[in-house]
């Protein structure tokens, strides 16, 4: 399996790298990053043939936005897929301080939610001015569900639909102004909702799919096969446990959730694998997948994907995990090495 090997997302007309460069490190996301290392970043994954790229007005307050589109000013726009999203509009905010919502250097300006089609519009005009692009490849409902919104949630969804925003995503995508639209969210049930009420190219799918949980199988995945609506996995490493930061649904991993890791990591060192190489490939295996989107604090942690990524799995490992359990009879695995 290679990083740059690309993978044609059907009725778009795109095709997208099996691995993505997930842009929310550029927004500051925990820690700072000074403008030059997040323009080597994105050269350095240029270098390395990465040609699809995510990013979102949410993520540093506007400055992940603004750092991808001048980094990326210099390429040939069709060389290369760029993604952000819509359902934040960013405004104005002089009480905006470094450690909101996680960001260490967030920009002023504040998200207020709006999934109407109205500040759909608006969203993806702001975006074209931050980024400095004519046209955008994707475009993702972002953060739209219970796990944000909670009791605001069905508020929200009136917005998405009958409110117009789904309207506004279509018109977009009929006018040429984007190739595809879909939906950026960690959790499997509104995605599956949404596909009742719009004609979806993606859903890009945070931590739901991974090698330590399989719930969004069947009534997702497998669904996808059968429309033109694709999958392109993040959070594979469940927000760093199984990368070995402890850290699960940004927070600190529960104890059952580090039992199961840990399950996870022994069977891997039996086959001489490294956890990581095992969650970053898995996902990858399902035919409604067509690309795996990581973040990278430095050209060094990227070169490491790519190699965990491209690392040689036997077909032994694949098994002995639906054997014991960690994993989901009915998922497809990758075909390994005898």
């Amino acid at each position: 399996m290679k990083a740059t090997e690309t993978h044609a997302l059907p009725g778009s007309g795109l095709t997208l790298t099996t691995l993505g460069l997930g842009c929310s490190q550029l927004g500051g996301l925990y820690r700072p990053m000074a403008t030059a290392d997040a323009n080597a970043l994105v050269d350095g994954a240029w270098d390395a043939g990465i040609r699809y790229f995510d990013t979102a007005p949410f993520y540093g307050y506007t400055l992940s936005e603004r750092r991808l589109g001048q980094s990326l000013q210099a390429r040939e726009r069709h060389a290369y897929v760029l993604s952000t999203k819509v359902g934040r509009l960013m405004r104005t905010d002089d009480t905006v301080r470094p450690g909101d919502d996680g960001w260490a250097q967030p920009l002023p300006f504040r998200p207020h939610y709006d999934y109407s089609f109205d500040g759909i519009m608006r969203s993806y005009e702001d975006s074209q001015q931050r980024l400095g692009m004519h046209t955008i490849d994707v475009l993702y409902v972002h953060d739209i569900g219970t796990a944000t919104h909670g009791d605001a949630h069905a508020r929200y969804w009136e917005q998405l639909t009958r409110g117009g925003g789904f309207r506004a995503l279509a018109q977009l995508r009929d006018a040429g102004a984007v190739s595809a639209i879909g939906l950026g969210v960690n959790e499997w049930q509104v995605a599956a909702d949404s596909m009742q009420e719009a004609d979806l190219d993606l859903v890009m799918l945070a931590g739901r799919y991974t090698l330590l949980e399989q719930q969004a199988l069947a009534p997702l995945l497998d669904r996808c096969i059968g429309t033109r609506t694709r999958i392109v996995a993040a959070g594979v490493f469940n927000s760093g446990v199984l990368a070995g930061n402890g850290k699960f649904n940004y927070g600190d991993a529960p104890p059952d959730v580090a039992r199961k890791v840990a399950r996870l990591a022994d069977a891997c060192a039996r086959f001489d694998v490294q956890l990581p190489a095992a969650a970053l490939q898995f996902p990858l295996a399902h035919p409604a997948v067509v690309s795996c989107v990581v973040g990278a604090r430095s050209i060094d942690q990227l070169q490491r994907n790519m190699t965990w990524l491209e690392a040689p799995i036997p077909r032994q490992l694949w098994h002995a995990l639906q054997r014991d359990g960690l994993l989901d009879e009915a998922s497809p695995v990758p075909e390994g090495y005898a």
